[in-house]
């Protein structure tokens, strides 16, 4: 700038104001003296005067008011840097690669140690990444330093003055800095922990057997068994400076300090086994299911996620416990099967209640889920017969027609004896959907994959009839729900809640055929998850004209998938000796899940297999079919994959991933399962 101070913006408009008004004063001078001479000639010396003050103030004053504005900003310069050093918070500023370009006292005292390589942002913090600082966004990163927790504030600084193009560096760098402030959180995130392990969480304790665990001991020992149960229950949460209280014969509550969470949670509620050794001759292991409510807004809400987690443990089967964590809910234990409820009260309770709600309203949809099977639906078909046996108009929504069901649905039509208007797309039930209407979902209790989820908004009662265990996805505004672990399949509970629901019904042959292949194909011709009842309810749909053969013969495979199925079987491979591994070719088959499903199941039938899992790719989706026969539970397998299921027979959906890194996820999460002791 060849020595001169160059000066710009509101400055610089300010000092030439009085040039501005000079040049009106001569103006307005001409203007009189042209009026009248002598008054112009009058105004004129003091225009000269106003004039020359004016050139003497812009010419000459104007430097010595430079220099005493340049000593002011070099005075509040230095105050600026003293202030900074002083400041009495640690401050610093880096460039975008992170090397740190000057520091205050404060920062030099937090992190001392700033030689050598330490002299960068981002190693001193690896959280923070070059990326980050060359954003040019404001934000915010919590990061550790030795034993000291930090939470840094970056700013981004353009050394640029504003409106004109940004100048470079000579190695090409932008003249951007960023201002990094630096917050010690150590106290502060210390007292937080503190004050939240002395939080009081809610939980309850809920036997699964009582009553058939009582039964099989004798009736003087009976009382030792509770004994011996409550001086367990009691033990465990005692050591953990808890209290507990028994509510009911097979209920206790207990609270425990919040601290006390991670020690459950490190042994994986140990009790779940622990009550299981408990044995004088019962023949029945006693088991349990525990919920526990944590980090609610209060107490009473602590107690309702209890509630809720207690409810989501025995829908799973029992024998396991659920921690529910405001939104988040963890899952633990779950490996037995459940036992098999001989009596049938709750059928006939559920029963009676669908009746209820089912006289009250005018039309009846029922739906199942995405691709429906034929236990989907055979259920469905079930409950169209009492729908029909009531009066009531009823529809099934059917979207997806495999091949699986197809010879079941050209049954009916292609049957003069029901209407045109049995099976309805989505479209269609949407229309038909009023305050009068009732929702009946069978086979499935997660919203996300039922055949119509658009269903689920548009109807206010909606019942839920399932023997899938719930997951944390469930069905939240269904007014009642019937969901059995235990049982074989949702055609089973169906055939049971006939018998009750009304006196009198009489299903017709093809819809005992379509309930009874329901029970086949999920028990895999009776041999998986079959109890009495099972068996009861095959006897009642025999009895009403349900043909073993005519079954067997409608859901023969042609040749095409047979083939693929004994080349998934063929190409299968072994993981730890005892977990199956396969791929289910999807080109030309018109159903290759169904075709994966069913190879999963033959898998099984090899030496030594605790588990099968299938992937079939269809669609841009890999579907995974798992199967085991008892000592898995692969359920919650493939719930760390996203899925979900029964304890023997679950399946997942996966996306955006090959077949070989489907694969191998599926090998890291059975690893880390055999790790944890999940399974064994």
């Amino acid at each position: 700038m060849k020595g001169k101070l160059k000066v710009n913006g509101e400055l610089r408009v300010y000092l030439q104001w009085p040039i501005l008004l000079s040049v009106l004063v001569v103006v307005m001078n001409l203007i009189v003296g042209v009026l009248d001479a002598v008054a112009g000639l009058v105004m004129f010396i003091f225009t000269a005067v106003y004039v020359g003050i004016s050139l003497w103030l812009y010419f000459y004053r104007k430097r010595r008011l430079l220099t005493g504005l340049v000593e002011f900003s070099s005075e509040y310069s230095w105050v600026q840097k003293h202030l900074l050093s002083e400041m009495n918070l640690p401050y610093a500023l880096v460039d975008e690669k992170g090397r740190i370009l000057w520091k205050n006292e404060k920062f030099r005292e937090a992190i001392s140690d700033l030689k050598g390589s330490k002299k960068n942002l981002t190693v001193l913090f690896p959280e923070i990444t070059r990326d980050i600082l060359s954003a040019g966004q404001r934000g915010c990163i919590h990061v550790s330093y030795e034993e000291r927790k930090f939470r840094v504030d970056i700013c981004p600084v353009n050394l640029a003055a504003e409106g004109e193009e940004q100048e470079q560096f000579p190695d090409g760098t932008d003249e951007n800095m960023v201002a990094v402030y630096l917050f010690d959180e150590t106290q502060i995130l210390q007292y937080e922990k503190e004050i939240n392990d002395q939080k009081m969480v809610s939980g309850l304790i809920y036997l699964d057997n009582y009553d058939e665990a009582l039964e099989s001991v004798e009736e003087v020992r009976r009382s030792l068994l509770t004994a011996l149960i409550d001086r367990k229950i009691s033990k465990y949460i005692t050591a953990l400076y808890g209290v507990v209280k028994k509510i009911e014969k097979d209920k206790y509550f207990f609270a425990i300090k919040q601290k006390y969470v991670e020690t459950l949670r490190e042994n994986r509620f140990s009790i779940l086994e622990e009550v299981k050794t408990v044995n004088i001759g019962n023949e029945m292991s006693v088991t349990l299911s525990i919920g526990l409510g944590m980090n609610g807004e209060s107490y009473m809400q602590n107690y309702e996620f209890s509630r809720t987690a207690i409810d989501m443990a025995l829908g799973r089967g029992g024998d396991q416990a659920v921690v529910k964590d405001g939104a988040n809910i963890q899952y633990y234990g779950g490996k037995s099967q459940q036992t098999e409820k001989a009596t049938r009260v709750k059928a006939r309770v559920k029963a009676h209640a669908l009746r209820e709600l089912m006289e009250n309203k005018d039309r009846i949809l029922i739906m199942g889920h995405k691709m429906g099977d034929i236990d989907s639906l055979g259920a469905a078909i079930g409950i169209y017969r009492i729908a029909m046996a009531m009066n009531k108009k009823a529809n099934i929504v059917f979207n997806d027609i495999t091949s699986s069901v197809r010879p079941m649905i050209e049954r009916f039509t292609g049957s003069s004896e029901y209407p045109g208007d049995m099976f309805i797309k989505t479209k269609e039930a949407l229309e038909l959907a009023d305050p009068s209407t009732i929702l009946v979902v069978v086979d499935v209790n997660r919203p996300s994959i039922t055949d119509a989820p658009e269903l689920l908004q548009a109807v206010r009662t909606i019942v839920v009839l399932d023997h899938h265990r719930q997951s944390s996805e469930i069905i939240s505004n269904a007014v009642l729900s019937y969901v059995e672990p235990y049982a074989s399949s949702t055609c089973e509970m169906v055939a049971e809640v006939l018998q009750y629901i009304a006196d009198g019904i009489r299903i017709r042959s093809a819809e005992a055929d379509a309930m009874y292949a329901g029970i086949v194909i999920d028990t895999n011709n009776f041999t998986n998850q079959a109890g009495v009842r099972t068996f009861e309810a095959a006897a009642y749909l025999r009895r009403n004209g349900a043909d073993v053969t005519r079954v067997r013969k409608m859901f023969r495979d042609d040749m095409a998938d047979y083939k693929a199925r004994a080349r998934t079987i063929s190409n299968a491979k072994i993981f730890r000796d005892c977990f199956a591994l396969s791929v289910c070719p999807a080109e030309g088959i018109e159903s290759p899940t169904i075709v994966g499903a069913q190879a999963a199941n033959e898998l099984l039938d090899i030496v030594g297999m605790k588990a099968s899992f299938v992937l079939t790719p269809y669609n841009g989706i890999i579907y995974v079919s798992a199967r085991s026969i008892d000592e898995v539970n692969v359920q919650l397998v493939m719930e760390k994959l996203g899925g979900g299921g029964h304890r023997t027979i679950a399946g997942a959906q996966l996306k955006d991933m090959t077949i070989e890194e489907a694969e191998d996820r599926i090998k890291e999460v059975l690893q880390a399962m055999i790790e944890k002791g999940d399974i064994s």
